[in-house]
């Protein structure tokens, strides 16, 4: 039986539709889920063949386990994961079973905010930026020449959740304090902010040729943390700026190295020059594959699935939309009553999905990290300024009742 074994999954959005994808293309799916949560809803996973509650982070674990599948009978051919902090798992538990075309190193260079730095020290690419471990935080700052505002970071943040800003001394004292707690003997990473439009880029890697699938504009919120709330899919291929940010993307990744697999960047136009923010060595989660589907009428998970059993991905468009993805977010914590407003949304001409996270009774909280968006809006049109519109006004119908 040729099974695809998947590192966790959620609900919805990229993860949950590149299990859909395996099945589709007639693979026997299996996850492995660290949460009980998962278990305990197991009958609303109905594409996923088998799922087994896993230490994610205990190789010998998910190693006897995977032997187990195997002594059933199960050929593994890939053993793949849509979800920070599994995807370098992931790939060395492919080295090892599958021995599938896949480096480790790119990804781990990846996933690492410092090592992400140094890989691309001396390019254009790069913001100034500085690690600070323990030493004497005044002397640090005196000796580092980084000017405010600055951006600090955990080496392995994810999701804003662990991604501060600081405009003086002060402040920078007050998160270190907080990002010790998060993780007392790592790293932090200080990077001087950028200002400019920032866009997100998917590329898709095969046989060292980069293929850039498609580029988001994206709208951020600022607040207590970046909270990324609006994302536009651009069809204008021929202008200089869209040329200018391709040819960044492909030597950013031939610096990392990557041969085969999927990542995304984000990229930011400061002064004329393009700085990357952060790259991530798989598809962006939550709408993104619905997005580029209803775009372009590609499914990129299925294609990095493709790739990853070692075939080669069908990235040809079947048509060309504008889209526009609207997230939500609450402006105070409290328990959830009810939702207002979806039907209506779904309603407006041109919105393709409307997707709600939480159920009744779930604690919301205001926007900390991108788990703290709690809805979105899909929309599409051939014109651009009508795509953003419909999920603007479509979203503004949706209303978050909190006690």
């Amino acid at each position: 039986m040729e099974t695809i074994i998947f590192l966790e999954t959620y609900k919805s959005g990229s993860s949950r539709e590149a299990v859909r994808a395996a099945e589709r293309l007639g693979y026997y799916t299996v996850v492995f889920t660290r949460k009980q949560k998962r278990m305990d809803q197991r009958a609303e996973y109905s594409d996923v063949h088998e799922m087994y509650l896993v230490d994610l982070d205990n190789y010998e674990e998910m190693k006897k386990k995977i032997r187990c599948l195997q002594e059933q009978g199960k050929i593994i051919l890939s053993i793949v994961s849509f979800i920070d902090s599994y995807v370098h798992t992931a790939a060395v538990l492919t080295k090892y079973f599958c021995n599938n075309r896949i480096m480790i190193d790119p990804i781990l260079k990846m996933e690492n905010k410092i090592l992400t730095r140094t890989t691309l020290q001396d390019t254009s690419f790069n913001t100034n930026y500085a690690s600070y471990k323990e030493n004497d935080l005044v002397d640090f700052m005196k000796k580092i020449h980084l000017n405010f505002p600055i951006i600090m970071k955990l080496p392995d943040s994810t999701g804003s959740k662990d991604v501060l800003l600081a405009s003086n001394l002060e402040k920078i004292e007050k998160n270190v304090r907080k990002l010790k707690v998060r993780s007392l003997s790592s790293p932090i990473l200080f990077e001087e902010y950028v200002d400019g439009p920032q866009y997100l880029v998917e590329t898709l890697i095969s046989n060292g040729k980069v293929n850039i699938i498609a580029v988001i504009q994206q709208e951020i919120s600022k607040q207590e943390r970046f909270i990324i709330t609006g994302y536009l899919l651009l069809l204008d291929r021929s202008s200089r700026l869209y040329n200018s940010l391709t040819d960044a993307v492909c030597s950013i990744i031939k610096k990392f190295g990557m041969k085969d697999g999927a990542c995304h960047l984000e990229l930011r136009y400061h002064r004329g020059n393009w700085k990357l923010i952060e790259i991530n060595p798989r598809m962006s989660g939550g709408a993104m594959n619905k997005m580029i589907e209803v775009g372009y009428g590609i499914n990129l998970a299925e294609q990095i699935i493709q790739i990853s059993l070692g075939k080669e991905p069908n990235i040809q468009k079947k048509h060309e939309k504008f889209v526009f993805t609207q997230y939500l977010t609450v402006p105070n914590s409290g328990k959830l009553k009810r939702v207002t407003g979806i039907k209506r949304a779904l309603r407006h001409e041109g919105v393709d999905e409307v997707y709600l996270k939480p159920k009744k009774g779930t604690y919301l909280y205001k926007p900390l990290s991108m788990g703290h968006r709690y809805a979105y809006v899909l929309a599409s049109s051939h014109q651009k300024e009508k795509a953003i519109q419909i999920a603007k006004t479509a979203a503004k119908e949706i209303k978050f009742h909190i006690g």
